[in-house]
């Protein structure tokens, strides 16, 4: 990390000094702010955390309970969303508490006794080489909590006011502050009789499968529920099931099926039970479910083996179901191509699914990583308001293809494992096929297979080939690199921060940046000139990379090339000392692996990658395509005037 950029400060680098725009919290709700997110769950925050990185955003965030979350529902981490996390600075504390997913092991009836089960098979969760970061179990709260801190030590020095209800959203023709929101106080559950109204430029909507943002601008979740009930439970338990540690599949002939996923400390575990439709028929109906129940299930289900409850930290019961809204704004579709939007919903407020898969709270996150940087872009002016398009167009696909792949899931794990000497048409499912499908699906579970179609954002892959590894409308898949100025070996994905900036990944062709042959050499001589992007898109008196943060790796060996052979566009100056930045230029790493065959990346050619806020690849293009380069980012950003 990077700090002391305009003096030196002592004291924890991680706490950035106010900025003179903070609001005073001490006044309580602001009557006016540029956005209203609704919501503290892990869209809401992660929306929030987002913003802060912009204090001279009015942001504020509110939310209809008490106080924080203090025990988590949803506790799988993809590793999509730990690279997320490693954006705010907040990876190592995450994967270093959590709980990590090596392995999984599938359990079935036992062909000689089917009252019993027997495992199968074990693999690994995560391909090799998929992400740098594992997936991963943690409360979340704790990620929650995480965020928090994050949003409060900011400049910005934001955190959520709690005890407020939205009981209405109106949005009319004023364009400094159009949507009106009207707010309930909220205390123990009771309303206290106060109300509170905000204006705001946007509202977001995290606000849950309840969402009264969702009622208010008229989406509605659409879908169907099942009549498959399941028992979930968090315990400290004894146990002579041999694989507690391991997440676990387990299919039983004709009691159940469980899914255990161990928890972060060492003893805790997560235990997802079905409960039978026919034997746990009483107990569904007349709600008398408790821990106690779900325990005798789960040993009826887990028989030979026994599972001794010693306390239990959470529970709960919920039924199974899809439910999608068409729009995630508030534009009706008709209207999509003349009307801005101005209210967002995100996360479980416009799509809802099981939790078996693990999919809901990450793909939650991911909405509003997406939203965050398209708002701060827009309020900052530096990008065309309507980029604020392109948030349903991209991520209402997205949760399409999670209901259906959570619906497949589902019902394979719900549904009774066929006798191995079964005919095949009693309607289970075989659990080696289940195991297979597992497997193939590796990707998506780990949130890594979304690809965002062309846009005005996302680019043709006609210029794919340069960079077969780095997919256009794909996450940027980060490699190992050797940072040039230090020799520090770095991830090379790990110089995206969440502060809004697009990247330019210069990856060089073969020739030493200070020849006057080489092709990395013209584009940044181009990127210096008065024609450049660069100059053309980033506010004046802004820092030079705020917009545009130009990066290179080059082919040569880090010892093979020295810091004053770096044209001056990798040596920016910053702050108001007039600093050089020192971080923009890598070398490859053959001893961890070479980004320039990891990633397939044409070595003679070289080619630049260019990586939207996100982290996701928007353009491949020849490291001589100039025009287009700055055809494609003058129709996203706006000129610096």
């Amino acid at each position: 990390m990077q700090f002391h950029l305009d003096g030196y400060v002592p004291g924890d680098p991680l706490v950035q000094p106010p900025h003179p725009s903070v609001l005073d919290r001490s006044a309580g709700l602001p009557d006016e702010v540029d956005v209203l997110v609704v919501g503290s769950g892990p869209a809401g925050m992660v929306l929030a955390a987002q913003l802060a990185a912009f204090p001279d955003i009015r942001t504020a965030v509110v939310d209809r309970r008490d106080g924080p979350l203090a025990v988590g529902q949803a506790d799988g981490v993809a590793c999509r969303t730990v690279e997320v996390f490693e954006a705010f600075g907040l990876a190592d504390r995450l994967v270093a508490e959590a709980y990590w997913v090596n392995e999984v092991s599938f359990w079935r009836p036992d062909p000689a006794d089917r009252t019993r089960i027997v495992r199968t098979g074990r693999v690994q969760d995560v391909e090799d080489g998929l992400s740098e970061f594992p997936h991963v179990i943690v409360n979340q709260a704790r990620m929650l909590a995480y965020l928090r801190e994050y949003a409060a030590r900011s400049a910005s020095r934001l955190e959520p006011c709690h005890g407020l209800q939205v009981t209405d959203v109106r949005v009319d023709d004023d364009p400094g502050a159009p949507v009106t929101v009207t707010l309930r106080h909220v205390r123990g559950g009771q309303e206290t009789g106060e109300v509170s109204t905000v204006r705001a430029r946007y509202v977001v909507g995290c606000d849950g499968a309840r969402s009264s943002v969702r009622a208010a601008i008229g989406q509605e979740l659409v879908g169907d529920a099942t009549n498959q009930s399941w028992g979930v439970m968090d315990v400290l338990a004894v146990t002579d099931f041999p694989d507690i540690r391991l997440k676990c599949a387990i299919h039983s002939a004709n009691a159940g099926n469980i899914l255990v996923i161990p928890r972060e400390g060492g003893y805790l575990v997560r235990v997802y039970i079905e409960l039978d439709a026919v034997r746990d028929r009483e107990m569904l109906e007349s709600r008398t479910v408790t821990p106690e129940a779900l325990t005798a299930v789960a040993n009826r289900i887990l028989a030979p083996y026994t599972l001794d409850v010693r306390d239990v930290g959470w529970w709960s019961v919920y039924e199974i179901g899809q439910r999608l809204c068409d729009r995630f704004d508030d534009v009706p579709a008709e209207a999509a191509a003349t009307r801005l939007p101005r209210v967002f919903i995100a996360g479980d407020a416009c799509h809802t699914h099981s939790a078996k898969a693990g999919q809901g709270m990450n793909v939650s996150m991911a909405d509003t990583w997406n939203l965050g940087w398209k708002l701060a872009s827009v309020l900052r002016g530096t990008a065309r308001p309507e980029l604020l398009r392109t948030y349903t167009e991209e991520r209402q696909r997205v949760a399409q293809e999670l209901i259906d792949f959570d619906r497949e899931f589902a019902r394979m794990f719900s549904a009774a494992p066929e006798d191995d000497g079964a005919d095949g048409d009693g309607g289970g499912v075989d659990p080696a096929e289940f195991q297979r499908y597992f497997v193939q699906q590796g990707r998506f579970t780990a949130g890594v297979a979304t690809r965002y179609e062309r846009s005005m954002i996302t680019g043709p892959d006609t210029h794919q080939r340069l960079a077969e590894g780095f997919p256009v409308g794909m996450r940027f898949h980060s490699a190992p690199v050797i940072r040039l100025a230090d020799a520090k070996p770095v991830q090379l994905g790990h110089a995206a921060r969440a502060d809004g900036a697009w990247r330019l990944y210069v990856l060089a062709d073969a020739a030493a940046p200070d020849d006057p042959g080489s092709r990395a050499r013209g584009l940044f001589d181009h990127l210096a000139s008065a024609g450049s992007p660069l100059l053309r898109h980033t506010p004046a008196g802004a820092a030079p990379d705020s917009v545009l943060d130009v990066r290179a790796v080059f082919q040569q060996g880090h010892r093979d090339l020295t810091v004053d052979s770096l044209p001056p566009v990798l040596l920016p100056r910053k702050g108001r000392l007039g600093l050089v930045d020192h971080e923009k230029a890598f070398c490859a790493d053959p001893r961890a692996g070479d980004v320039f065959d990891l990633r397939g990346v044409d070595r003679a050619a070289g080619c630049v990658v260019v990586v939207r806020p996100d982290q996701y690849v928007a353009h491949v293009l020849p490291l001589d395509a100039h025009d287009e380069l700055a055809g494609f980012l003058a129709g996203v950003l706006t000129d610096a005037g």
